[in-house]
Order: C-alpha cells, then sequence, then structure tokens
C-alpha cells in the first residue's frame, strides 16, 4: 500500500515537473517573439493589414507647336462601397437618396440598387463595385450623393484613382511622342519624346496608406492622401499638326498603292531644324499600316543616289571639276576590282557634263568623278563627311538613334572598292533624318543645323528650359559652291530624274534615290526608293525626306515614282494652301468665308437640344462646338471629321458620348 502511494507521488512529481518545464519553454517563446522575433512579425503583420500604396503623379501634357494637345495624362476613377462602414441609422435613413443619385446618373432603377447595397450590407460586403472610369467630374458628382458625402468612414466611399495616357486629336506622330513602360524587373523602357523627357514630364508620384478589407482587396485609410503628387512638367514640341496630317497620308497612300512593306517622312524647318511632321509606317500581316518603328531616326541603311550630293559638294568645293567637265558613261558600265558599276539606263548616257550627269543621276559619271580626284587622297574626301559631323550620331533629343556608317582610310574595312561604291551610296550607311541634315544645310545657305523635336518644357506658364538652335557646322561650303548645287538640285526636278514632279506653280529643288538592299542574296533583294529635297527652291522654307523599303517592283520602285509623290504632295499642300505674303490685307474688309463659318456656329449652338452635323470640320472645331453641348467627345485618326457614331438631328441625351472618325 505504501508503496503504491510512493509511485503515484512520484508520477505526479513527473507530471508537475513536465509542466513547470512546458511552462518554461512557453515564456522563453513568448518572451522570444516579443523581444527579439517581435520586429519581424509586427512588420508581416502589418504588411498584411496595413500597405502604403504609390499614386502615380499626373504625367506632362504633350503640345504641337501649334498649342494642339498632343498627349495628356487623364484621371479615372473607381466607385465603391463598403456596406459595413456606414451605421445602421446612417444606413436606413440615406440608403433611399443614394439610390435615387445613382439610378438618374447610371440609368438604372431606384429598386435595382436598393436590393444591390441592402444585399451588399446583408453579406457584409466591403468592397461593393459601383462604377468603373469615370471622369473627375463624374466623380465629383457622385462624391456629392446621401450617404457618400459622409467620406470613407461614415459613408462607405472607397474611390480608387489611375491615370491613363489619352490622345485627344488622334494617335499623330504616335512613334516620335512615344511611351514610357516598365519591364518585368520594374526597370523603365520606352520609346520618343515621353520616354526621352521622362524626367520632367513624370512629376513626382505621392502616397497613401490602404488598410486590407478582405482577400486583395484594399481601401484607404482616410480622404486624403499622405503625400500628394507633384504634377510633371509639359513638353512643347515641334510637331504642326497641319503638316503631320498631309505628311502621314501622303505617305500612307504611297505605301497603300506599292504594298511596301515600311516607310517614312519627315518635314523640317530650314532655319531652325524644327521638325514640323513625322510620320514612320509599317505594314501589318494584314495589309494595314501603322506605327511601329521609328524608322526616320533609328534605321541606318545605304542611301543609294541621295549620297551622291555629298560627291558633287566636295567636287565644287575642293575646286577639283566644274560642273561643266564632261565624263564618257563608257555606255552605262565601269569596272573596279572586276566589280560593276552600272546606270539605271541601259546603254548609258554617253558624254555627259558632271550637272548633267547629277541631274539624270549616272551612277558611271559620279563614280568616276570621285575616284578620278580622290583615288590618291581618300582622306580629303572622308575628312569633309566627318567635319559635317555625318560619322556618328546627331545628338538627337530622341533616344535610340541609328549609327551611321562612314568607311575611314587606314583602317582594316578599308579596301579599293571603299572609295568608288560610297561616290554612288553603297557601303555607306545613314539615317533619313542625317540624310535630311545635309540637304536641308544646302537649303540653309551652308548652315547645318541639328533637328529639333523639342522647343520648350513647361511648368504652367512658367519656362523650365528652351532648346534653341543648334548649329553643327556654321558653313558646309563656299556661297560659290552652294549656289551651283541649289541651281542643280533644282534642275533634277525640272529636267532631271524628278521631272515627273515639276510643277510650274511651285519650286521643289532635290534629288532621288533608288538603292537595292540585300544585293548580296538575291533571292532576297529589294528597293530602297527615297527623295530628299526643298521647298520653294528659290527661298527654301521647309527641307524632306521620304523613304520607302520594299515597294512592289511590279507597280514601281524608282525614287520618282515611289518617293518621289509623297514629297511633292506635301510640298503642294503647304504651298498652295498657305502661299507666302508680301502685303497686308484690308483687315476692315469682311471676309464672307469667315462670315459665313461663323453664322452657322452660332445657328448650330442656336439649337442646342440636337445633335448637330460635323461632317467635313476641322477636328478642333468640333470638338469644341460638341463638349459646349455637354457631350463627351472621342476622337479615332487624325484630319477632319470624316463620319460621326451620333447622327445629326439625334436629341442630345445627357452625358451622351459620341465618337468621331477622322480622315
Amino acid at each position: 500500500m505504501a508503496v503504491n502511494q510512493k509511485n503515484t507521488n512520484y508520477r505526479m512529481y513527473f507530471v508537475a515537473f513536465t509542466m513547470f518545464v512546458m511552462a518554461i519553454l512557453v515564456l522563453v517563446k513568448l518572451n522570444n517573439i516579443q523581444w527579439v522575433e517581435g520586429e519581424y512579425y509586427r512588420k508581416i503583420a502589418s504588411e498584411r493589414t496595413v500597405k502604403n500604396v504609390t499614386i502615380p503623379a499626373n504625367k506632362g501634357n504633350v503640345y504641337s507647336a501649334d498649342g494642339s494637345l498632343l498627349a495628356t495624362s487623364i484621371p479615372e476613377y473607381t466607385i465603391r462601397f463598403d456596406a459595413l462602414s456606414p451605421s445602421t441609422e446612417n444606413f436606413s435613413e440615406l440608403i433611399k437618396p443614394l439610390c435615387d443619385s445613382l439610378a438618374k446618373m447610371f440609368d438604372k432603377s431606384t429598386g435595382f440598387y436598393q436590393n444591390e447595397l441592402q444585399k451588399a450590407r446583408n453579406t457584409k460586403n466591403r468592397y461593393y463595385l459601383i462604377a468603373r472610369n469615370l471622369s473627375y467630374t463624374e466623380y465629383m458628382r457622385i462624391k456629392s450623393f446621401p450617404l457618400f458625402n459622409k467620406g470613407a468612414y461614415k459613408g462607405g466611399l472607397i474611390v480608387e484613382q489611375k491615370t491613363v495616357r489619352s490622345h485627344p486629336i488622334g494617335l499623330v506622330a504616335q512613334r516620335t511622342i512615344g511611351y514610357e513602360r516598365a519591364n518585368a524587373d520594374g526597370s523603365p523602357n520606352g520609346k520618343g519624346l515621353e520616354y526621352a523627357f521622362r524626367e520632367y514630364i513624370n512629376g513626382k508620384s505621392g502616397h497613401r496608406w490602404m488598410q486590407k478589407i478582405a482577400k486583395n482587396q484594399w481601401k484607404p485609410i482616410s480622404d486624403e492622401n499622405e503625400l500628394e503628387p507633384q504634377d510633371g512638367c509639359d513638353i512643347v514640341s515641334t510637331i504642326d499638326v497641319y503638316i503631320q496630317d498631309i505628311a502621314h497620308h501622303a505617305l500612307l497612300k504611297q505605301l497603300e498603292y506599292y504594298e511596301a512593306d515600311h516607310g517614312c517622312v519627315v518635314v523640317m524647318e530650314t532655319k531652325t531644324g524644327e521638325v514640323k511632321a513625322i510620320s514612320n509606317l509599317g505594314r501589318a500581316e494584314n495589309g494595314s499600316y501603322y506605327e511601329t518603328q521609328n524608322y526616320a531616326v533609328a534605321e541606318s541603311h545605304e542611301p543609294g543616289s541621295t549620297f551622291k550630293l555629298m560627291d558633287l559638294i566636295a567636287l565644287l568645293d575642293d575646286k577639283k571639276v566644274d560642273t561643266s567637265k564632261v565624263y564618257d558613261t563608257n555606255e552605262g558600265v565601269i569596272e573596279y576590282y572586276g566589280r560593276k558599276v552600272r546606270d539605271s539606263k541601259k546603254g548609258g548616257y554617253g558624254k555627259i557634263s558632271l550637272a548633267k550627269g547629277f541631274e539624270v543621276s549616272s551612277n558611271t559619271v559620279l563614280v568616276k568623278a570621285i575616284t578620278d580626284n580622290y583615288s590618291d587622297n581618300p582622306s580629303q574626301f572622308v575628312d569633309r563627311i566627318n567635319s559635317y559631323g555625318l560619322n556618328k550620331p546627331l545628338g538627337l533629343q530622341l533616344i535610340g538613334e541609328g549609327k551611321p556608317k562612314i568607311p575611314q582610310p587606314d583602317t582594316k574595312a578599308w579596301n579599293g572598292l571603299s572609295l568608288p561604291w560610297m561616290a554612288f551610296g553603297y557601303g555607306v550607311s545613314m539615317t533619313p533624318l542625317q540624310t535630311l541634315t545635309l540637304y536641308n544645310a544646302v537649303a540653309n545657305d551652308g548652315v547645318m543645323v541639328k533637328p529639333l523635336f523639342v522647343k520648350e518644357i513647361k511648368e504652367w506658364n512658367n519656362t523650365v528650359k528652351k532648346y534653341d538652335t543648334e548649329v553643327i557646322n556654321p558653313k558646309i561650303a563656299s556661297d560659290e559652291t552652294l549656289a551651283k548645287v541649289k541651281a542643280i538640285l533644282e534642275n533634277v526636278v525640272k529636267r532631271g530624274t524628278g521631272s515627273k514632279l515639276y510643277s510650274k506653280d511651285f519650286s521643289m529643288a532635290g534629288k532621288t534615290g533608288t538603292a537595292q538592299a540585300n544585293y548580296r542574296d538575291k533571292s532576297k533583294l529589294h528597293y530602297v526608293s527615297s527623295f530628299a529635297g526643298y521647298f520653294p527652291a528659290d527661298n527654301p522654307k521647309y527641307s524632306c525626306i521620304v523613304v520607302v523599303h520594299k515597294p512592289n517592283v511590279s507597280a514601281g520602285y524608282y525614287g520618282a515614282d515611289v518617293a518621289g509623290p509623297v514629297f511633292k504632295r506635301i510640298a503642294q499642300k503647304i504651298y498652295t494652301d498657305a502661299p507666302p505674303t508680301n502685303h497686308i490685307k484690308d483687315i476692315s474688309k469682311e471676309l464672307n468665308i469667315v462670315e459665313n463659318s461663323y453664322s452657322k456656329f452660332e445657328k448650330i449652338n442656336q439649337n442646342a437640344t440636337k445633335i448637330p452635323n460635323v461632317r467635313g470640320m476641322e477636328v478642333m472645331d468640333a470638338i469644341s462646338l460638341l463638349e459646349n453641348l455637354g457631350l463627351r467627345v472621342k476622337v479615332n485618326g487624325v484630319g477632319k471629321v470624316k463620319s460621326q457614331s451620333v447622327n445629326a438631328g439625334e436629341i442630345i441625351q445627357k452625358n451622351q458620348t459620341i465618337i468621331l472618325e477622322l480622315s
């Protein structure tokens, strides 16, 4: 009996000791969690229930040179309802007037919203969706509704804001305006002005605290942001919307007709270097064209005959020969180191002058002239190219400029074919914009200026930074040389390879180019058609280059046929639609066209209950008119209004959206 009692006591002592040890271990673990691992666990708990959310700043706007809005940031709001936040008293008293207001705004019945919001409260839904993609005006309106006007805690209003990039007048110069995106690792990536000037345009982000209310559902802790975002600066570009529209459609028409792979066009103001229009169009699988790459800036390729302008300037300015020097075209074929140089005209041109050889784009004449005069000292020719800065990127405001290739004597890449091949634009490589910079220098009396895309960065009405014209080379050649070169470039259009483009109504000067690409593999051989020049010929205001890759050879491939008409269309529209004036008209005289337009506008506004007919109107006029009538306007394309989604004469509905298709 005593033995059993003793055993029982031992067991009780053992159990008590075990429980004591376990209690000690628990206390040690609690102490460890509290003081050693506590910070870690508190951080995890906080991250899982509360987080600091970044609020991106509104990007600055991108404007054209004439003040049109090319790109802007628009806030969009998503409204949700925390059905548990309002007190029972507030919910019962204000749910009916809230539903009345929602029904009126979103064209649904009051009963629908009463059922939905009551159901949300019964099911303890703290994240019920009210509406998405609301404008700022709509957000402010819904914020004033009964119950919602009590805020997040008492009214259950949850507001989520995001910023979207909008292009109010369509995708004008889309590839040049560009974009900014983030790579998978979070690093920045993008194209065009928006990426190159992101330091200015992005602004500074803000932040606000959000609380987790359910799985993947967060709501703001307070109505105010902890740190308000600061809007980015605005960019004033050099793009002229009118010229851009002309250039875009002129290029598109030719690409479609010749079923080309891609092409580009650039229009530059001669004196300043400001790029007034730039269009880059590539062909999609379905045959349509859209802006994919900035070919004008990034694509370096063999220019072909447009490079012959360099030959002509060097020969004349180095006083090697005069324009009257006669060359024998050798029936259209000459040979260097077993490689043949051919003229496009079978049988050649007989014996012709240097000037005539340039006008008809004779390869044999220009190659002979260069090799005869520079073969003993090729550095003299190449050094001139280098002095123009054409052996390296121009240093544009845009990121991603293509690198030119100019063979240099005394390097391993130089051989006996280098000089003759350079003479007719092969073995060298340049981007269209680099080629245009040379032609623009001739038009600008020898002053070579850097192409300019952005004139100014502004913060509201204050100028943050201004970009002035930058001179690359103050004088590429003598006035005597330039005068002769200009006359020959004008004759190219009057009687040379560009004679199909000649018009007695307005003058142009330039050079055609037809280059073979992938000529080493005959199965992949295709053509690159180009035209570079300026207008008007006697007092150049604009220079322009057009390059078209892979035109369908069955339709044509010569530069004068494929690229030339684009140049002519642009020059014709700019020159004839806005001809230069040398006198001031009588400003007191009434202009019928203006009076009629004003009367028509007034008549439309007087009938403010019906949708007006805006077909044929300038897009900015149409937007102004429709928005003044309370309509929301969306625009597709560029140019004038071709069609409208809501027919003229229909009664205007509240908050109605109308879509304008442009052409």
